[in-house]
């Protein structure tokens, strides 16, 4: 029986925090996918299905990695898909707190559906896609903050703006 883990998110854009995580999950489940959400009430800078080519493009050098986008409970979700673990990151206290509520209420949901946490290694713990993008709109330099393909993409969409 294949292992299969969530690793959920909006990835408005994906970063190297991300992708820390998602590398991570990889090496101890036997597929992982990435559960690109749709969450539009958070109004994000790139469309679902641009945040879904930015994370297949980051991603497809992991062979036992996947991406989907998704737009229903995540519990509903999980269950769509076969996946018996959902996979966070953790950077900091306020993570948790958010992270255990979430938890909380998936597990009311679905008690079948595990939550496993992989806390974030030290360079990464102010990482966040809001830092990147605020960092991007004004031109700073995002080496190290996400993966190639999302510096191009961000260069692209403020230098139309």
């Amino acid at each position: 029986m294949v292992k299969r883990a969530l690793t959920p998110g909006t990835f408005d854009p994906i970063t190297s925090g991300h992708m820390d995580v998602i590398t991570r999950a990889s090496r101890i489940m036997d597929e992982v996918i990435v559960a690109v959400a749709a969450s539009d009430k958070k109004h994000p800078l790139f469309d679902l299905d641009e945040r879904v080519s930015l994370v297949k493009q980051a991603v497809s050098h992991i062979p036992n990695v996947r991406v989907e986008p998704f737009d229903e409970l995540l519990v509903d979700f999980a269950r769509r898909m076969d996946a018996e673990v959902v996979i966070k990151g953790l950077r900091a206290i306020t993570d948790f707190e958010y992270e255990f509520q979430m938890t909380a209420m998936n597990y009311q949901l679905d008690q079948e559906l595990e939550t496993t946490f992989i806390m974030s290694p030290p360079q990464y713990m102010y990482l966040s896609s809001s830092i990147v993008r605020e960092i991007a709109s004004m031109g700073g330099s995002l080496d190290g903050l996400v993966p190639d393909c999302v510096k191009v993409a961000l260069r692209n969409k403020f230098c139309k703006e």
